[in-house]
Formats: C-alpha cells, sequence, structure tokens
C-alpha cells in the first residue's frame, strides 16, 4: 500500500458533510423557488440601478447621468467577478444580515414595548414631575 492509502483522510468526514449540506440547500431552495444569494443580490443590483437611473432622468443633467452610470459599471464590474468565484460567501453574508435583522428587530421591538408600557424603567434615574 502507498502512503495515501495508508492513511484516511482527516477532513474527509468534514468535506463530505459539507457537500451533503451544500446539497440539501440547494435542493430545499429549488423546491422553494428561491434563487441563491448571489442571484438574488445580482437582481437586487439591478433594482437598484433602476431606481437611480430613473431618478437620475428626472434630473435631466447629462453630466450626472453619465457620472452615475460609471459609478454603477464600476460596482459591477468589482462584484461580478467576486460573485462568480464565491457564491457561498453571499449565502453566508445573506444569513448573517439575517440574523442581524432578527437582532435588531427584537432589540427595537423590546425598546418599543418599554417606551410604550409607561412604567419606569428600574435603569432610569429619571424621575416623573406632575406639573399641575
Amino acid at each position: 500500500m502507498s502512503e495515501a492509502t495508508d492513511r484516511p483522510d482527516a477532513d474527509a468526514w468534514a468535506k463530505a458533510s459539507a457537500e451533503d449540506i451544500a446539497a440539501e440547500h440547494a435542493r430545499r431552495r429549488e423546491q422553494a423557488g428561491q434563487a441563491s444569494a448571489a442571484e438574488e443580490l445580482r437582481r437586487f443590483a439591478e433594482a437598484v440601478g433602476e431606481a437611480v437611473g430613473d431618478r437620475l432622468a428626472a434630473l435631466r443633467n447629462p453630466a450626472v447621468q453619465m457620472a452615475a452610470q460609471g459609478v454603477l459599471s464600476q460596482v459591477r464590474s468589482v462584484v461580478e467577478p467576486i460573485k462568480e468565484r464565491n457564491p457561498d460567501v453571499f449565502d453566508h453574508l445573506t444569513a448573517a444580515g439575517a440574523e442581524l435583522l432578527a437582532a435588531y428587530r427584537s432589540a427595537v421591538a423590546g425598546a418599543e414595548s418599554r417606551w410604550t408600557s409607561g412604567e419606569a424603567s428600574s435603569r432610569s434615574t429619571a424621575e416623573h414631575i406632575d406639573l399641575d
């Protein structure tokens, strides 16, 4: 036997698990009709580009329109190769963004309930003074 077959690959289990998980995610996205995060980002960028283009068209200033188109094309030229080489990065960023949004919503909901409850916060040193 050669040395390569004598020792099993230490990362074989991790690689196989990652492949299985990626395949399962792809299958679920296909069932749900969802596109990949890279595809969603592309659609979002197109929508933003169209909205910006519409707003700039309302300005009717050719210099501003040309400058904006130049900026958008530069952004596309930077983002497209990254998306093509690392689509899983965008999946991770999407998941992280969703988690951050959920945490933000939770924090806002908690603060909002404290503000609207009318109860004084235990951390607050403010004192209510009746002016009547």
